[in-house]
């Protein structure tokens, strides 16, 4: 145990904005083939004085197959220079990577050859049933406490899904985090203000509803997620249910505001049953009570039937479906991944309630298939969908896969992995890096969600402005 806190650590989002720039990124691979090759995790060279930048310089497999690799978290970041923090000393060393289908959880040391990280632990899911009554562990979000993982249901496949801890030191899984869980069934994200002592988690649906594909009488009628729900961090109780109206279906992704004077955040909703349209909702304290309101819609694009899959062509649109957001540390830019129109958008959120747009790209696209500068004779399927930005809000890594059976609705021809790099300017303007370019194709495996060596802008949480 170091006898001063990790360097990686800050007290503010402001003084991580001075960091140095992050020099390896830690990439989720899916095999999608099904024909028992495992998942890995890719470690990715993003130092430009390197001569392997831009490249994949290893990948480690899961020891079993079926894991469907997903969301992962640091061990420990920022959140434990808070004041009640139990483990001031702890370090940034172990990614916790759960797979989303099998409910193990794989743990990795970073420490002694951060390209090269080590598998040291498995959680095998019969130890997760019992001792958390839960499966399908997704989000990881390092805690002042614990290792705080989300899952999406029991162990059956139904509701509850809800949040679980681990042991900071031992990865053991200690229980069910929720004393009383009031009206809350569905699960996806959480987060935290921490000086406000209240958590807040999102609703997507039961893995019975999801792990088939997106089922369109669930959608139709209104099944899926719609609400956020409000905790009180410390008691462990639900307090308040925030309604974001059941047309605006599966409220997925929570990005509170990284000032921890502010009361706000952002979520994103996929599809709205009555446009297509997909949108992002501001929740905010108001008066000692929770609200949302939408601040931002990004419409469907007409497009032909005959380029459409099967689920949309009766509807002569392709949906954006906003499936990922990222918000830069000072606050300002919120980063929203279209991935069914292929496009990333950037706006200036610095007045929660009043947005306006800085920049868009496009890349791939259910029907658009935008082609990389970099092999500009391929078109690409998938989109922009998980998007990660630097910890000082220049560069963002984003990739194409969603989830293994909704992926293969949608882009029904296959996506073939990649992994692309925008730059974004003072004026939140955002560019295409045209020289940083991976293509998966040879591996075979989806990218999924990007991790930024030493913390990156939805990893930590702080506890000072």
């Amino acid at each position: 145990m170091p006898a001063q806190p990790d360097p990686t650590f800050y007290p503010s989002a402001r003084e991580a904005m001075l960091a140095p720039r992050e020099r390896l990124a830690y990439v989720a691979l899916l095999d999608a083939a099904g024909d028992g090759r495992p998942d890995g995790l890719a470690t990715v060279d993003l130092d430009p004085g390197s001569p392997t930048y831009g490249t994949v310089v290893n990948v480690h497999d899961m020891p079993e197959s079926g894991d469907e690799l997903h969301h992962f978290g640091w061990n420990v970041c920022s959140a434990a220079l808070c004041p009640y923090a139990p483990h001031p000393h702890v370090e940034r060393r172990y990614l916790i990577v759960p797979g989303l289908r099998s409910s193990r959880i794989h743990v990795f040391d970073t420490k002694d050859d951060p390209a090269r990280p080590r598998l040291v632990k498995t959680i095998e899911p019969e130890t997760l049933f019992e001792r958390t009554g839960y499966s399908r562990p997704h989000t990881v979000h390092c805690g002042t406490d614990a290792i705080y993982v989300s899952a999406l249901g029991n162990v059956d496949g139904d509701a509850p899904g809800g949040v679980f801890t681990l042991d900071h030191d031992t990865f053991e899984p200690i229980g069910r985090w929720e004393n009383d869980r009031g009206s809350q069934l569905l699960h996806y994200d959480f987060w935290w203000h921490l000086g406000h002592d209240t958590m807040l988690s999102s609703e997507w649906g039961t893995p019975n509803m999801i792990e088939a594909g997106p089922d369109l009488d669930l959608l139709v009628n209104r099944k899926y997620g719609h609400r956020l729900h409000v905790w009180d961090l410390r008691k462990r109780v639900h307090l308040q249910e925030i309604e974001l109206g059941d047309q605006h279906q599966m409220a997925l992704e929570l990005r509170p505001a990284h000032d921890p004077t502010k009361t706000y955040g952002f979520v994103n909703t996929v599809i709205s049953v009555e446009d297509l349209s997909a949108n992002i909702f501001t929740w905010y304290l108001d008066a000692g009570v929770w609200k949302a309101k939408k601040i931002i819609t990004i419409p469907a694009e007409p497009a032909s039937p005959d380029l459409l899959p099967e689920p949309l062509k009766q509807f002569g649109a392709v949906p954006p479906l906003i499936t990922d957001i990222s918000l830069t540390l000072d606050d300002r830019i919120l980063l929203i991944s279209a991935w069914g129109t292929g496009e990333l958008h950037a706006y200036d959120v610095s007045d929660p309630f009043n947005p306006f747009k800085t920049g868009s790209l496009r890349l791939g696209g259910i029907v658009e298939r935008t082609a990389h500068p970099a092999a500009p004779g391929s078109p690409l399927n998938g989109g922009p969908q998980m998007v990660e930005t630097s910890r000082d809000g220049r560069r963002v890594h984003f990739t194409n896969s969603l989830y293994r059976s909704w992926d293969d609705v949608f882009y029904p021809d296959g996506i073939s992995g990649w992994m692309a790099k925008a730059d974004l300017a003072d004026d939140g303007s955002i560019s295409l890096d045209e020289d940083f370019w991976i293509d998966f194709a040879a591996d075979g495996r989806r990218a999924h969600q990007v991790r930024l060596q030493g913390g990156d802008a939805s990893s930590d949480s702080y506890c000072y402005p």
